[in-house]
């Protein structure tokens, strides 16, 4: 670990002193890249100096318990501080161990965010609407830019489907483990005799990749154009600007009427189609190395089960890693940090005892 710590701690420093040169300063491109790796070490680097002080604490108190004879109130004050700070520096090791472990290289990308209906018929679309408030909340909290692709609605106000991409730093690291299966049980607004029902909307998220990531070949493409319509098939647009875009050798199609303009539908559309060839590409890699795939937080598998949203109970559960909390209403208006943190670290967890077995 000292040996990683020492060469992240030089590159640290190294940067920090490019930083100041106005060389560096002047190249926008240059500096921006620098800024951003300084930015993604710090966290780190200030770990680290938390746990030097500990353990120099530790180091400190002990030296002072071996010197202090038969001072009973001086034994005793210096023996507390080295078993609290001996305590500390080992959390901290630990904590350190984990974020040394190797970034997955998609984290600091946007992400592209798709829902759908899936089994309860109106219900399931009305949670699909709900699981996109609770997203765009959550996005508005972080300071994140949230933009629709697409969508399919219903009469009752909820979507078939909706696609949309959320934009900022580190989306896809905190949004990544939300891919799966989202069940919900409650009431329905349609049901009269107040029964709950169960209901389910899948979740895809998708990082959001430039065209360099993904080789796509032009002639393989089938672009049509439609007209734009609105919940319950009525015409909302007397032009062809929607665009649908047909990826021949997947069979992947990605559709897009948002805007008014057909040459931005087709931009949309083809952003949304780069990002699922992406994924699909990354799944298949993935999924080659089975034994790496076990020890994640679910598998991005769209028909895993991954959380139930409780509402008579106000409880939520997710199932990957055994966590419930009764703090529904507040995951609801976009407090899901606690949950996507645990994610995180049991995800973390794994991989560390996997790195050390």
């Amino acid at each position: 670990m000292q040996e990683k710590l020492n060469l992240i701690i030089s590159r640290y420093e190294e940067i920090s002193a490019r930083l100041s040169d106005a060389n560096v300063v002047s190249d926008n491109k240059l500096y921006s890249e620098l800024m951003k790796e300084y930015k993604n070490l710090t966290p780190l680097i200030e770990e680290w100096k938390r746990y030097k002080k500990a353990s120099d604490d530790r180091d400190s108190a002990l030296k002072e318990l071996s010197e202090a004879g038969n001072d009973e109130e001086l034994r005793e004050l210096a023996q507390s501080e080295y078993e609290d700070n001996k305590a500390l520096a080992e959390k901290l090791e630990e904590e350190l161990k984990i974020m040394l472990l190797p970034r997955d290289p998609d984290d600091d990308k946007s992400v592209i965010v798709e829902i759908r209906a899936g089994a309860g018929g109106e219900e399931a679309a009305l949670f699909a609407n709900s699981m996109f408030r609770m997203y765009s909340m959550y996005a508005a909290r972080q300071g994140w830019k949230i933009e629709v692709l697409g969508g399919n609605p219903t009469e009752l106000g909820g979507y078939k489907e909706i696609s949309f991409s959320i934009e900022g730093e580190g989306v896809y690291a905190k949004m990544k483990y939300e891919s799966g299966v989202h069940r919900v049980q409650r009431v329905p607004e349609t049901e009269s005799q107040g029964r709950i029902q169960t209901s389910t909307v899948t979740v895809a998220v998708l990082p959001e990749v430039e065209e360099v990531d993904v080789n796509i070949n032009p002639a393989d493409l089938t672009i049509q154009t439609y007209r734009s319509s609105g919940a319950g098939g009525q015409h909302i647009n007397k032009t062809e600007s929607a665009v649908r875009i047909i990826h021949n050798p997947t069979g992947t199609v990605v559709e897009c009427q948002e805007e008014r303009s057909q040459m931005k539908n087709k931009e949309k559309a083809l952003k949304m189609l780069y990002s699922r060839l992406y994924e699909a590409e990354r799944t298949a890699r993935d999924s080659a190395i089975a034994e790496e795939r076990r020890v994640q937080v679910g598998t991005g598998d769209r028909s895993e089960r991954i959380r139930t949203y409780n509402f008579p109970q106000s409880r939520v559960t997710d199932h990957r890693i055994g966590l419930t909390l009764y703090k529904l209403d507040d995951m609801m208006n976009g407090g899901c940090d606690e949950i996507f943190d645990a994610l995180r670290l049991a995800e973390k967890t794994a991989l560390l005892a996997k790195s050390e077995s």
